[in-house]
């Protein structure tokens, strides 16, 4: 027990390098590390299990600071409790170029901080992710291996933003029981009293969606105490809603919106030093309090060491599966896997759809890999996302390997970066491609972070037919496209679609998004190659030399461009064809690759089912595109080919029109 001195005087540390910080920076959000670091300060100190000089250690508790704009408090705790990357001077720096203390924040900068959050909603999405990470290796490895909890602290952001509903929804239904969430009740947003925008019971919406609920007074240490600990014995998971002061101890501005975003400035942090009787100087934390908290960043040493020695005792191959699948390393078995696959693909020369093709992958894939867990947004028969390895998650069996997210893109794609952060699973999904609209604020935070999540994009293009345009995605492709560390793939057929695959699992520091068509397609690629073709981003998937036309497409389109080159040669026009699954690989290839594949021929045309955008770099600005330039239609897909110009015989005429 710490006496209530002791702890006032730890959580003012929190509440004065957070607020020195900002006002150094000139720029910041002093007023929650303020109000919350009395709830900050009891988690750290009695119930988080860390380790900061061990911060990787798989089986500690995670904390997520889903009001990134916080970050002070992250930053503060971490700089109290001992952890190496955070330095007095890091502290001194927040907000400058080049430090670890970014303005929110940013996963990979520095050990201790879990995800990147900024975009109100992510982090307690993400949180779910990672709850459910921890119950589904529980259920694989033991509770000896895997035990943990997760915690969040979300504010009223947090909470109006509709991905919340979606991530709290999954959460109560899949009963989560060991993620908790600490509402930071301050009724204060950048625009001022919550009330100007928001009358939302959130108690009720909580228990509506299976939480558990407690109420207490954010800034009184045994209350919060005494509620972590009902909430760590519940069945549900729980959200405990501290009633705080935004700002506080600040005179003036405690409790305002002018202590939300802004430096208090000097005259308001003297005012405050002497309300509360902190007498150091800017940045500068009193010995016997350093002393306490670097104590309680020890607090967990030996419950780490305990769970070391349980993983030296088991079994040699769960040991070795544990360790491999947390180092995110692939078994060795794959690329043999996948060769294999290829070479009976070569022999039958298949020509599914390459949603089905896909399918076809992760049945061989799953049948390797123990650690993907897949999943869709109420699509599974249209993404074919389940193959017969992955058997359903449910609220009382976890053993399964496929999660039904329900129709909650938002929510789907921020948990699939959480079970990602967490480590030991490698997390795929399916949605249609129109529908990464829903998904992209998460894909971008994916590709942010540098993390492994594979997204199945089916039904990617006119090609789906008679749902008409609002189902078409046209513009997706080229959106995608546009954020960095983001692959793109857009295979042509099975085989191609088994390399991507294997492309997408490989690239461990970015996520993948994968295009997927709904209507079948001819084999393009019909002898086997060991090699990776697609691993190049473009290549030539029909050469010629001293080509008068070359060809570049992707996905679906290909087939329409190797019948074009047919046709073309059979009128004596020479016709090279480049199918470019990948065109952020391709980009990355040396200059003189790049160069040999764009060639030299005087005629350069793209072909595909989406907008132009992008394609320049490829075929230049006079280069021709046959696609899309307006939405879509509703059809059968030949038709819509047929009435959008995207047929052989179009590719034909803009290449003699051009030659002419």
């Amino acid at each position: 027990m710490i006496s209530r001195e002791k702890h006032d005087r730890m959580a003012n540390a929190i509440r004065f390098l957070s607020m020195d910080a900002v006002e150094k920076a000139n720029s910041g959000h002093p007023g929650l590390p303020m109000g919350v670091a009395d709830i900050a300060t009891v988690l750290f100190t009695r119930y988080l299990s860390f380790d900061p000089k061990h911060p990787g250690w798989p089986n500690r508790d995670r904390f997520v600071l889903s009001a990134g704009h916080g970050s002070m408090l992250l930053y503060s705790l971490l700089y109290l409790t001992g952890y190496d990357d955070i330095t007095i001077d890091e502290i001194r720096n927040f907000r400058q170029l080049g430090s670890r203390t970014a303005g929110h924040p940013e996963y990979g900068h520095a050990a201790g901080i879990e995800t990147t959050t900024g975009p109100l909603g992510q982090g307690i999405a993400n949180a779910v992710g990672m709850a459910l990470a921890e119950r589904k290796l529980g259920e694989e490895f033991g509770a000896e291996l895997m035990d943990h909890y997760t915690y969040v602290i979300a504010g009223d952001g947090c909470l109006m933003e509709g991905i919340s509903q979606e991530a709290i929804a999954l959460a109560g239904h899949l009963k989560l029981n060991k993620l908790i969430v600490f509402w930071d009740d301050n009724n204060i947003s950048i625009d001022g009293p919550i009330s100007i925008a928001d009358s939302t019971d959130q108690h009720a919406r909580f228990r509506a969606s299976k939480w558990h609920t407690i109420a207490v007074d954010g800034h009184d240490p045994e209350a919060i105490a005494a509620a972590i600990e009902e909430a760590q014995k519940s069945d549900k998971p729980t959200m405990i809603a501290c009633k705080t002061v935004i700002g506080f101890g600040a005179p003036n501005k405690a409790g305002t919106h002018k202590v939300h975003g802004s430096p208090l400035g000097a005259e308001e942090i003297a005012a405050t030093r002497k309300a509360l009787g902190w007498e150091a100087e800017p940045f500068a934390v009193p010995s016997d309090v350093l002393d306490a908290w670097r104590l309680a960043g020890l607090r967990s040493v030996k419950a780490r060491k305990e769970w070391e020695e349980r993983l030296e005792a088991a079994e040699a191959e769960k040991k070795a599966q544990f360790v491999r699948r947390f180092a995110g390393e692939l078994e060795g078995s794959l690329a043999p896997a996948i060769s294999a696959y290829k070479q009976k693909l070569a022999e039958t020369k298949p020509s599914p759809a390459t949603r089905k093709a896909s399918e076809d992958a992760l049945e061989v894939i799953n049948g390797v890999l123990a650690e993907t867990i897949g999943g869709s947004a109420d699509l599974t028969g249209s993404n074919n996302t389940k193959t017969s390895q992955t058997h359903s998650i449910t609220p009382s069996d976890f053993s399964g390997r496929y999660i039904h997210y329900g129709v909650r893109e938002h929510g789907m794609a921020a948990a699939m970066n959480g079970i990602a952060l967490h480590g030991g699973l490698i997390p795929y999904s399916g949605g249609f491609l129109i529908f990464s609209d829903y998904c992209r604020p998460s894909i971008r935070l994916a590709a942010l972070m540098g993390i492994r999540v594979i997204h199945v994009l089916t039904h990617d293009s006119i090609g789906l037919g008679e749902d008409g345009p609002t189902h078409q995605p046209v513009e997706h492709l080229a959106s995608l496209r546009a954020i960095p560390n983001l692959l793109v793939f857009r295979p042509a057929d099975a085989t191609e679609t088994a390399e991507c695959w294997q492309l997408a699992l490989e690239s461990r520091k970015r996520p993948s998004a994968i295009a997927l068509t709904r209507q079948n397609l001819m084999a393009v690629r019909t002898e086997y190659k060991e090699e990776n073709l697609c691993a190049r981003g473009a290549y030539d998937l029909i050469p010629a030399s001293a080509a008068q036309v070359t060809v570049f497409a992707t996905g679906s389109e290909v087939e329409i461009a190797v019948k074009a080159s047919q046709a073309l040669a059979a009128k004596g026009i020479s016709t090279r064809v480049v199918s470019v699954p990948c065109v952020e690989l391709f980009a990355e290839q040396s200059e003189e690759y790049q160069q040999a594949i764009i060639g030299n021929s005087p005629v350069k045309i793209a072909v595909e089912a989406g907008v132009r955008q992008g394609w320049d770099h490829i075929i230049g600005s006079d280069g021709t595109f046959v696609g899309m330039s307006s939405f879509g239609a509703s059809g059968p897909y030949k038709d819509l080919y047929k009435h959008f110009g995207i047929t052989p015989e179009a590719v034909v005429a803009a290449a003699e029109a051009k030659l002419s």
